[in-house]
């Protein structure tokens, strides 16, 4: 019995040491990725010419629209404002110097996605990256007191995904290459109370990334999941940058480097290991009756400390 006892350990102790490992190994790759994973400088040219950017006027989309514009692609900015869409895709052009083509669309509503696909076609497109999303509270609060678009946030977070990704997966198929980054977020890596609406749109995206990519990795096709925890953004309110909060600017060129990383990343190195903790917290601990009066009133007052104007 005793021999037994101490091989059962002894196997959980491996399997213990085996897991750290694996974590240190991926921390690693996220230090030194250009010697863990390096991309050829021509990796994002090769895949298409251009790279469609929703939610492209400001924030995480606008970031992704200069980045990869430097990387070598022309880019087709859809957002809802006209007039930011024109002024940013001005500003791409004059500093990259590649071709900029704006779409004006309205993600909460579902009949944009026709003009969307005709205002496509024709175009060698490597990169989607969905970005456009909502939050449906920006401060958090329980699902009855919040706003009333419930729909908008449905419309926005997840239709937007499966139809944008439906009508630029036609065109990777058959090329047999393409790279398509759905925007999630930490918080939806977990039933997060409070933002109940955010992060189940968010869980969706998650596990409709993972699966489309064991349908179409084969395909040479990438879809990975990017599920950042803190970035300054207009949808965060433009929360003051730090150790865990990243300009848009700074997540969005680190996360590029990763792409070849796996179905799913957070980003960054800095959201990589706060990840990393927050699975060893127990849910019970999340979802707590303490915790969640605790972030409604000394969490909300912190929020609203860090935020600053853009």
């Amino acid at each position: 019995m005793e021999a037994f006892q101490h091989q059962l350990l002894t196997l959980i102790g491996g399997l213990i040491c085996f897991c750290a490992l694996v974590k240190c190994i991926r921390f690693m790759k996220y230090i030194f990725p250009h010697i863990w994973s390096a991309l050829p400088e021509t990796f994002f040219r090769s895949l298409g010419k251009w790279a469609v950017v929703t939610g492209a006027g400001d924030g995480l989309g606008k970031a992704y629209s200069f980045e990869l514009a430097k990387r070598g692609l022309n880019i087709v900015m859809i957002s809802r404002t006209l007039e930011k869409l024109q002024r940013v895709a001005s500003e791409v052009e004059r500093a990259t110097g590649q071709k900029v083509k704006v779409i004006q669309a309205d993600f909460t509503k579902n009949s944009v996605y026709e003009d969307i696909e005709k205002s496509l076609q024709g175009l060698d497109i490597g990169v989607l990256v969905n970005n456009v999303g909502m939050l449906h509270n920006p401060l958090p609060c329980r699902f009855l007191n919040g706003p009333d678009i419930d729909e908008n946030l449905i419309n926005c977070n997840i239709i937007s995904v499966t139809k944008m990704t439906k009508i630029i997966l036609k065109q990777m198929e058959p090329r047999q290459k393409g790279l398509i980054l759905n925007l999630s977020s930490g918080l939806g890596t977990f039933p997060c109370p409070l933002y109940t609406m955010y992060s189940a749109s968010k869980a969706f995206i998650s596990t409709f990334s993972k699966a489309l990519q064991m349908e179409y990795k084969a395909k040479g096709i990438i879809i990975q999941v990017v599920a950042p925890y803190g970035v300054s953004t207009p949808m965060t309110m433009y929360q003051k940058p730090g150790l865990i909060t990243k300009t848009a600017e700074e997540f969005v060129s680190e996360s590029l480097d990763y792409v070849t990383f796996g179905d799913e990343i957070f980003g960054c190195l800095a959201h990589e290991m706060l990840a990393c903790v927050l699975q060893f917290v127990p849910l019970w601990v999340f979802h707590s009756d303490r915790l969640q009066e605790a972030v409604l009133h000394a969490f909300t007052s912190y929020l609203k400390k860090r935020w600053r104007n853009p």
